[in-house]
């Protein structure tokens, strides 16, 4: 288990709130995420904004996962990760890009960080929810974490909990809110 420096925290999030930009609000977001999953045992060789092949898709961040047993060990080798500063919940129309960017790169399981949510009720599976629950038909995952939820993290093993509870959620509700604990 590692500490998770709240000070750094809540700096990442101030930086992230009065940034000038979109672009430095992002930055500030991405930063948060990658400092956070880079304390996660096993997590390593961050791979971050980088277009695919033909420059029209984005990946915020990649992280190899080695699968340690402290950390993500049943989780793939390869997370991709969605940033989303934003301060209204993230709609369906980004929601469904994140599943096509996993989808056509055969990734299984995919983490969207949306400060503020995403649209919708998880008790009917509407507007971005429903992309979730569609994404799970389909075999793919997609976990969301929210700025309040980062908030409330003390050390890795907070992280790798909620994760786990996030994902467990969604195999059985098809949808990743109501997490407790």
């Amino acid at each position: 288990m590692t500490s998770i420096d709240q000070g750094r925290v809540a700096a990442f999030l101030t930086a992230g709130e009065t940034a000038a930009s979109n672009a430095a609000r992002g930055k500030a977001f991405e930063d948060l995420v990658t400092y956070l999953f880079e304390l996660v045992p096993g997590i390593s060789a961050t791979v971050r904004n980088q277009l695919d092949y033909f420059s029209s898709e984005e990946i915020d961040i990649a992280f190899w996962n080695e699968g340690d047993p402290r950390g993500l060990r049943q989780f793939d080798k390869i997370i991709l990760v969605e940033c989303k500063n934003w301060s209204k919940p993230v709609g369906a129309p980004e929601v469904t890009l994140f599943s096509t960017k996993l989808e056509e790169r055969g990734r299984p399981l995919g983490v969207l960080v949306a400060a503020a949510g995403i649209t919708g009720e998880a008790a009917d599976l509407k507007a971005a929810h429903q992309v979730l629950a569609r994404a799970l038909w389909q075999k793919r995952e997609i976990l969301v974490v929210t700025s309040s939820e980062i908030a409330q993290l003390s050390d890795t093993d907070d992280l790798v909990r909620l994760l786990k509870r996030k994902r467990l959620q969604l195999a059985v509700s098809g949808t990743i809110y109501g997490v407790s604990g």
